[in-house]
């Protein structure tokens, strides 16, 4: 199970549960009642299909499983995202109530996919019990306070550049500037590229290990202020101007949040796995699988675990 998977993750979750509910809960008239009453406190109805009533809860759910709303995101009904959602929820219900009218849940084929999407869904509920339990505020804070002492914040720069095709064009910006002339104008005229010539070759704040080599290098020691180059790039030849040189700001708690709460829900399902293998009878029936020389590798089903310094990353860096 891979935390990591997201949205494909809530897909198959919310499929899952229209195809449990509906096959198996169209099927005993006597659970109407029970289907019609609020599934959580404050849960309000939206909708009927045939008498069942379709919650405020149901609809947000299948949001999240197409990636329409994030995992516990609010979601306004009168919304056009709501409307949508509810769309999919009542044609859902409708196909499954036809599938039961045709006797479809006695298939034996349909018998087992409901049975795999049980199964799946009672180990969603699981983790997501659990997390509910272990994954706290306490921890998630202590976890990036941890990472926050750990980090080495590195210097950013803000800087311009004005890229030119030759050195001697670059050169003579560079005594332009040299003389007054204001560089935002001059990359506005002068500069071939397109992606920051008409922002005044403005590159925001960035760190030097995302620069190229060739940045990096003329960057290491420069201060604000510094008009620097025309040093060659594979662009062209380039003349930048230090703006401003500071430590880096860390990223903010609510910013990492995500991180690092995927991290600490794969810990907790890693553990939990490792545990319920070892006590369990666990024997394959066919052999080990053959690796081809000129196959690709398959993606693991879960990120590998990585040193504690490293997750979550705590340092924010911005490219140009």
């Amino acid at each position: 199970m891979n935390p990591t998977s997201g949205k494909t993750g809530n897909i198959r979750v919310g499929l899952a549960c229209v195809a449990f509910g509906g096959l198996l809960g169209l099927s005993a008239c006597g659970q109407k009642a029970a289907v019609n009453q609020p599934p959580q406190p404050g849960d309000s109805a939206v909708a009927t299909v045939d008498g069942r009533t379709v919650w405020a809860s149901d609809v947000k759910r299948e949001a999240a499983a197409q990636g329409l709303i994030g995992e516990g995101d609010p979601l306004d009904p009168s919304s056009e995202t709501f409307h949508q959602a509810l769309d999919e929820v009542i044609d859902q219900k409708l196909l499954a109530a036809e599938a039961t009218r045709q006797k479809l849940g006695d298939d034996p084929q349909t018998e087992r996919r409901v049975e795999a999407a049980r199964e799946r869904i009672l180990g969603d509920m699981l983790v997501e019990r659990m997390v509910e339990k272990t994954v706290s505020e306490n921890a998630i804070r202590g976890l990036y306070d941890e990472e926050l002492k750990l980090s080495k914040q590195a210097d950013e720069l803000h800087a311009r550049q004005i890229v030119l095709s030759n050195q001697a064009d670059a050169q003579a910006v560079k005594t332009q500037l040299a003389a007054g002339g204001a560089f935002d104008t001059l990359a506005m005229q002068r500069s071939v590229d397109a992606a920051t010539r008409f922002s005044g070759g403005d590159l925001g704040y960035f760190t030097l290990d995302v620069m190229p080599p060739a940045y990096a290098n003329v960057l290491k020691s420069a201060k604000a202020g510094d008009l620097i180059g025309p040093f060659q790039t594979d662009a062209g030849w380039v003349v930048m101007k230090v703006e401003d040189r500071r430590l880096e700001t860390p990223v903010s708690l609510e910013a990492a949040r995500p991180q690092i709460v995927r991290f600490l829900t794969y810990n907790q399902v890693r553990d939990l796995l490792e545990k319920l293998r070892r006590g369990s009878h666990i024997r394959l029936l066919i052999a080990p699988p053959v690796k081809s020389p000129n196959a690709a590798p398959e993606p693991a089903s879960a990120p590998p675990l990585p040193a504690a310094s490293a997750v979550p990353p705590v340092q924010q860096t911005k490219t140009p």
